[in-house]
């Protein structure tokens, strides 16, 4: 089992990196780059890639709207070549508020575009022939009709060092979580509660596998939460340390969509917290934000973090494995995050 870490992108980028140099030292596997609408994620890998040596380093995520298919696949081989190989293309749709907003892009078909974005990386990536396609987002070259008339298919100039570089898809909903089974490399789900999962996500992840090439190596997946172990966490240390993760879980539940349009109240639902999802979401329309927070299950707060002593988290660790979960994705908290990851490393590895 692998560990993973995100980096934020609302600031303190280069002494985060610093962090990671220290953290990769210490067992992290893997570092994710998020992008949203701040500064872009492809020049941070860069940065990433200088000061390290062995971490794996993701676009957690880029979406497939602010660049051309084409682009996209070009920018990944640029990574996977400055980092040695060690690049992950992390895809999304995002949403309209950015796509449309920001970027000024129609939001249309984001699973056929995530999907065929897919399949225009590896053709370029292979370099088998000239880059033709003809899907229901993307056409290479334009059709006949469009533009001068003058473009022709090409190939990428460089050969990639790898032909097959990991792509991940940060899909929520059940057609693309099925299709994320069927075609990705590997799976960026939120808000994991590796005992219940199945209730939202299983027959989609089972569809998807029953179609997936196998060729294919199996579907990665990633979760986790807030990291803390110490046997001090226990009782009502543990939960207040846990209680710093309800503002953003309320936000996702209560504050992401109307009501009858939100995913994340829908996961709430399919894990059997019902009225829960119903307060939550009641509360924070209404502006009650902190009482929204207070109103997320403490049962789902504990469950989806790693927090408390040591055998609790060697507990959880085991309930991730038997999730299928591939890699814990994490975030410590405390002073000293070195400390944290050499602790969960010796758990796994133990």
């Amino acid at each position: 089992m692998k560990l993973s870490m995100g980096i934020n992108y609302a600031g303190g980028f280069k002494e985060a990196v610093d962090r990671v140099a220290l953290l990769e030292k210490a067992g992290l596997d893997q570092v994710w780059v998020a992008e949203a609408y701040s500064f872009d994620a492809i020049s941070q890998v860069g940065y990433l890639a200088a000061r390290t040596s062995r971490v794996e380093i993701g676009t957690g995520i880029v979406n497939v709207y602010s660049r051309t298919a084409a682009l996209m696949a070009m920018t990944a081989a640029g990574c996977d070549y400055i980092s040695d190989g060690r690049f992950i293309l992390g895809l999304g749709a995002s949403g309209p508020q950015v796509v449309e907003g920001f970027h000024g892009v129609p939001y249309e078909k984001p699973m056929q575009r995530i999907k065929e974005y897919i399949e225009v990386c590896r053709k370029v990536w292979k370099r088998e022939e000239p880059l033709t396609f003809d899907g229901k987002t993307v056409q290479v070259p334009l059709p006949a009709g469009q533009g001068t008339g003058l473009g022709k298919p090409l190939k990428i100039i460089n050969h990639p060092v790898r032909t097959d570089i990991p792509i991940w898809w940060a899909s929520l909903k059940d057609r693309s979580v099925e299709a994320t089974a069927e075609i990705a490399d590997g799976w960026l789900p939120i808000m994991f509660y590796p005992e219940k999962y199945h209730s939202v996500w299983g027959d989609a992840l089972k569809a998807g596998t029953a179609k997936r090439d196998p060729s294919r190596a199996r579907l990665d997946i990633s979760a986790g939460g807030m990291l803390a172990i110490d046997e001090s966490l226990a009782g009502e240390a543990q939960s207040k340390v846990l209680d710093f993760a309800r503002p953003s879980m309320a936000l996702y539940v209560g504050g992401m969509g109307a009501r009858g349009k939100n995913f994340y109240n829908d996961v709430c639902r399919g894990y059997g917290f019902e009225k829960e999802a119903v307060e939550v979401q009641d509360l924070y329309l209404d502006g009650k934000k902190d009482e929204a927070a207070r109103a997320i299950p403490a049962e789902w707060i504990l469950n989806a973090n790693l927090v408390g002593p040591p055998g609790f988290i060697k507990e959880r660790v085991a309930a991730y494995k038997e999730a299928g979960v591939t890699v814990l994705s994490v975030n410590p908290v405390g002073p000293d995050p070195v400390r944290e990851i050499e602790k969960l490393r010796a758990i796994i590895d133990g």
